[in-house]
């Protein structure tokens, strides 16, 4: 019987993975436009994070329009256009957000200015309803969650530079340039930002990307029958909670470090910039490090492989902050983390189940350590909770649309409307901070991580009665 293992995909994926790359980009470039229009359009703290709302609000939003025109057809919208079309219009519908940027610094409107990035999260939102699944299912289903692992690699590369392009073209080189800002120097590198998603949008026309890929994992139908709405799949209807927590102890552990040290250990804004950005850079360690089987099936490579990705992730965080001219001294420590990081994922065996329920509970391991300790530890132990959620998403992704069959993609649709979680179990940890003080309100992140364990053991029972066993896919794949 043919299935995804007997074709190779390769230069599908790497196409695919530019639009990972574009997703990373953006969402952290944000972090550049809000103090750019809090200063430009005299704005308040809160007013300033409108920024942040609507582009992720845009994600829900968008799939419910999803979700709402496949009712209206009767046919699950993508099943009907095709993934490589869906990839394309979610584009152009990104195009479409960035050309706005320009009428609105012309007419120096803050809502013009949001509409158009919620529009650029809109297409967003429809392109991560498509590529989720479809890098998973460009290959074996054993190392399907390998392939979106790579995906977040690339995702959080785009959100390492990101934030140093858009500033760069912001502010050009001039240590005093953000005490003049014009709300029109947002309008260049956005409106390249809308050719490159066009660029793309026509690449993948041509690509070899399939239009209508095998199916992510097919349901034994002699163990259960096919179901006509993903929201009848035990899996899915737990991972959509597990993408919520996810995505929340994701954001909200780094959301909440510059308060806890500014406010607890006495750090200055710009010495706490650096630990943040040793927090995301910690995603991309991890999912460089989860990527290695995606690469090459030899065994001896492979393990090669797992000390030398994480390490050489590493060394473009601290490339990165060097070309900032940031200290780097305290950040060499941190190379012992990442050998717990190793291990971990060596522990894994590359099943997704398995390797969510051991970084679940390092992440818990993490946050009481960061809870209990005070300093340099404690901060350390909040940022290696970067690290250990870094390979969450693919594990959680592929646990819960494996067995959808023809439900998959609007399976996925699901998932992606739960990446509101980033910003509700944010403001849930803010407020719970009032009362307990932030360091203690990590609790909130304990709680997370305890779903997310739970999900893991719970999923891969509900899969096992399905007919779907990760070990023995994997077994069988050496």
């Amino acid at each position: 019987m043919s299935n995804t293992s007997d074709k190779n995909y390769g230069s599908a994926l790497y196409t695919l993975v530019i639009v990972f790359f574009f997703w990373g980009f953006v969402a952290a470039s944000n972090d550049i436009l809000i103090p750019v229009f809090k200063k430009a359009f005299d704005l308040t703290q809160s007013q300033s994070q409108w920024v942040s709302l609507a582009f992720y609000i845009a994600y829900t939003v968008g799939s419910l329009i999803y979700m709402g025109i496949s009712a209206l057809l009767k046919q699950d919208l993508i099943n009907k256009i095709g993934y490589k079309n869906g990839l394309a219009l979610g584009l152009m519908i990104s195009a479409v957000g960035t050309l706005l940027f320009y009428p609105a610094a012309n007419l120096g409107s803050f809502p013009l200015m949001l509409s158009g990035l919620f529009i650029v999260a809109l297409g967003f939102s429809l392109q991560q309803t498509v590529a989720n699944p479809l890098a998973i299912s460009l290959g074996p289903i054993s190392t399907g969650s390998q392939r979106l692992t790579l995906a977040g690699g690339v995702n959080n590369f785009g959100t390492t530079i990101g934030p140093l392009i858009v500033s760069f073209a912001i502010f050009g080189s001039s240590a005093n340039a953000t005490t003049n800002i014009s709300i029109e120097s947002v309008k260049v590198p956005y409106l390249v930002l809308g050719v490159a998603f066009l660029l793309v949008a026509i690449l993948l026309k041509f690509s070899s990307i399939p239009d209508k890929p095998p199916i992510v994992e097919k349901v034994d139908d002699s163990n259960v029958t096919a179901k006509n709405s993903a929201l009848k799949y035990p899996q899915l209807v737990l991972g959509m909670i597990a993408i919520f927590v996810y995505v929340g102890v994701e954001v909200s552990t780094a959301s909440n470090l510059p308060a806890y040290m500014e406010k607890d250990l006495g750090f200055s804004i710009k010495d706490v910039a650096p630990y943040i950005s040793l927090y995301w850079a910690s995603l991309m360690i991890g999912r460089w490090t989860g990527a290695v089987e995606a690469f090459t099936d030899k065994i001896s490579l492979q393990k090669i492989l797992r000390f030398v990705a994480p390490y050489l992730a590493f060394g473009v965080f601290l490339l990165v902050n060097a070309i900032a001219k940031n200290n780097l001294t305290p950040f060499y420590i941190y190379g012992l983390v990442i050998l717990v990081l190793i291990a971990a994922d060596i522990s894994s065996k590359g099943n997704p189940a398995r390797m969510l329920l051991i970084f679940s509970c390092l992440g818990i391991v993490a946050l009481l350590v960061g809870i209990f300790t005070t300093g340099i530890v404690s901060v350390y132990a909040f940022t290696s909770v970067g690290l250990f959620c870094s390979t969450l998403w693919p594990c959680i992704f592929t646990l819960a649309v494996s067995g959808l069959g023809k439900n998959t993609s609007q399976g996925s649709s699901f998932l992606i409307m739960m990446i509101m979680g980033g910003g509700i179990i944010s403001w849930l940890q803010g407020y719970v901070s009032e009362f307990t003080g932030i360091q203690v309100s990590y609790i909130v992140g304990i709680v997370c991580f305890a779903y997310l364990a739970y999900y893991a053991v719970k999923a891969s029972k509900v899969l096992k009665k399905q007919g779907i066993n990760f070990d023995s896919k994997l077994s069988g794949a050496h």
